[in-house]
């Protein structure tokens, strides 16, 4: 190991390229400058200065240090204040998973505002489920992750922060009998295959749309499972079934799909931002930036136009 403080006096003579003067330039008389630079020159086993009673020249060696030492210096230099940045949550690494159904919200907003704001933390984004998003809490695979469930069903032993509640919607094949209607009706649909994600996916969420299918009198049929929201849309499109999207999924737009209310009392769909506590410093930042937006997005719009989350 090579300590800093001879690196800086070997810096200071090969910029020099004069003892006495680089003596001075670091507040010491010659002599022990003179001997840190022999001492150094024992310890890596060669010249690095050429010396002459007229001039001091760096040797091959000496260049090829010169380089790498000032490059070690800058980044002891730095050193502090990126471990104070790290600290306060203005760098590092935030690992974050989220549900493909905020991606069609307010999700890419939220992420251009918080790198924006912090452009030296490294964001790493993984598309998950819940049930994949807890497999990687518990493996410390992820930081943070926005989850989709029913209402006030957000995973225990997180915090967590309601970011997004949502109504869901039918998607229905543009060619069903009552596609040409703005909201339908029960009957509608009381034959309709449905589509829907598989239970370990988000199981209150599940529970809740088959329980508000039996409340209107329903027996639910399901015609298949599938993961993604993406996926059951292009399932409708391709005539399978119907299938209950939250109504920010609504924006996906497919050839031969369109998304109707249905009449009654809608089934609700909450997103959350969960996170182990306590917190990093990085992952507070986040969650802070998140709530500036959402709180902004409740005030009336004339009051929206006057701020904007910093």
């Amino acid at each position: 190991m090579i300590e800093l403080r001879p690196l800086r006096q070997f810096v200071a003579v090969a910029e020099e390229l004069h003892f006495g003067r680089a003596a001075a330039r670091l507040a010491m008389t010659q002599p022990p400058l003179t001997q840190a630079v022999q001492a150094l020159e024992r310890r890596l086993g060669v010249m690095l200065f050429a010396r002459s009673r007229r001039s001091v020249v760096l040797t091959p060696a000496g260049h090829a240090l010169l380089d790498e030492a000032r490059r070690l210096l800058h980044a002891a230099a730095a050193l502090p204040a990126a471990v104070q940045a790290a600290a306060l949550g203005r760098t590092g690494r935030l690992r974050l998973a989220f549900v493909s159904s905020i991606a069609y919200g307010a999700l890419p907003l939220w992420l251009r505002s918080f790198r924006e704001a912090y452009p030296t933390v490294q964001l790493h984004l993984r598309e998950a489920t819940l049930d994949v998003q807890l497999a990687a809490f518990a493996a410390n695979e992820i930081d943070a992750g926005f989850v989709l469930h029913a209402p006030g069903a957000a995973p225990g032993g997180f915090a967590s922060m309601t970011v997004q509640r949502e109504a869901m919607w039918l998607a229905l094949p543009e060619g069903h009998p009552a596609s040409a209607r703005k909201t339908l009706q029960t009957r509608d649909i009381a034959d309709a295959p449905l589509l829907i994600f598989p239970r370990a996916v988000t199981p209150s969420l599940y529970d809740a749309l088959l329980a508000g299918q039996r409340a209107r009198g329903l027996t639910p049929q399901v015609a298949q499972e599938a993961i993604q929201m993406q996926t059951l849309v292009n399932l409708v499109s391709a005539g399978i079934g119907v299938a209950w999207v939250p109504e920010t999924v609504t924006r996906l737009q497919r050839p031969g799909v369109v998304y109707r209310r249905v009449a009654g009392e809608p089934v609700m769909a909450e997103t959350s931002l969960i996170w182990r506590e306590p917190a990093a410093p990085v992952v507070q930042r986040f969650v802070a930036q998140v709530q500036a937006h959402v709180t902004l997005q409740q005030r009336p719009r004339a009051q929206r136009r006057q701020s904007r989350p910093v």
